[in-house]
């Protein structure tokens, strides 16, 4: 029976102070010589918390590492949003710092969702130094005219005031969309865990969709790793399949029977599909 890989937390630095992260790996010292670290880049405005499901998967025969967006989960945060290739920056800083500290050398593999898929991509096309291949899932390619119209509500969006109901109105439609259209699968105890995880930086939760919504798309194109996208059956199906047809080297995995709370339901089929594309690099 293989025993289950024990996620800890710590810190490691970046140009925007502290960076909060989740590691986990097999066996004594997180570490498996045999196959690459794979770094997991989250959603806005998650942390690397929803990934804990996918990190034990994966953990079991590679080192498993899950960034905190800066300004995210626990994170420092920029002074201003700082953009996709900002945040991107920051991450770099990290796996600079992780690697001087001994705990995270050589090349990796990156995994991103959602937000996270941009970050995956801009991080990979910055350094190829260390980026050997991706996993994505959910690349939120939409038209020009819904990315305008995205990014202006993004910038026009209400500061906080001091009665709450900026606040509040925020954290009723997350409720709903957290908790109450949860999959079925999914427990009440961990879609409340959820919930509290991206409540904690609603006050600031449209800078990285800032950068989501005008981030220039072309740049899939100068994306040179080997690339998979495991592509569940949400809104982002058709716009994800077009966006990966933009970048040179990638194959496409359909697992359409799944939708919300991937990383919850089914990680064990997420990581399966990545340990099949990743190993065979």
């Amino acid at each position: 029976m293989t025993d289950v890989p024990v996620i800890t937390r710590a810190y490691t630095r970046c140009r925007y102070g502290q960076m909060h992260y989740r590691i986990a790996g097999p066996g004594d010292g997180l570490r498996d010589g045999a196959r690459t670290p794979i770094v997991l880049l989250h959603q806005n405005p998650s942390s690397s918390y929803e990934y804990e499901g996918l990190i034990r998967e994966l953990a079991v025969d590679r080192l498993v590492v899950s960034l905190d967006t800066p300004g995210y989960g626990m994170s420092d945060a920029p002074p201003a949003p700082p953009g996709m290739a900002g945040y991107a920056a920051a991450f770099s800083d990290a796996l600079d710092a992780l690697a001087e500290d001994g705990v995270l050398t050589g090349m990796i593999d990156l995994y991103g969702f959602h937000t996270g898929t941009l970050l995956s991509c801009e991080l990979a096309i910055a350094r190829p130094d260390r980026v050997r291949g991706i996993g994505l899932t959910g690349i939120p390619m939409y038209d020009a005219q819904t990315l305008a119209t995205k990014l202006e509500e993004a910038h026009s969006f209400p500061a906080p005031d001091e009665q709450g109901e900026v606040l509040l109105g925020l954290l009723a439609r997350l409720w709903s969309y957290v908790v109450v259209n949860r999959d079925p699968q999914q427990s009440l105890d961990k879609a409340i865990w959820n919930f509290a995880d991206k409540s904690r930086v609603l006050h600031r939760f449209t800078w990285a969709y800032g950068g989501v919504w005008s981030w220039g798309f072309s740049r899939l194109e100068l994306v040179t790793q080997p690339a998979i996208l495991v592509q569940t059956g949400e809104d982002l199906l058709d716009i994800s399949k077009q966006a990966a047809a933009r970048i040179p080297s990638c194959q496409t995995v359909e697992l359409l029977d799944l939708n919300k709370d991937i990383f919850d339901i089914a990680p064990e089929r997420i990581a399966h599909e990545l340990r099949n594309f990743l190993d065979g690099l």
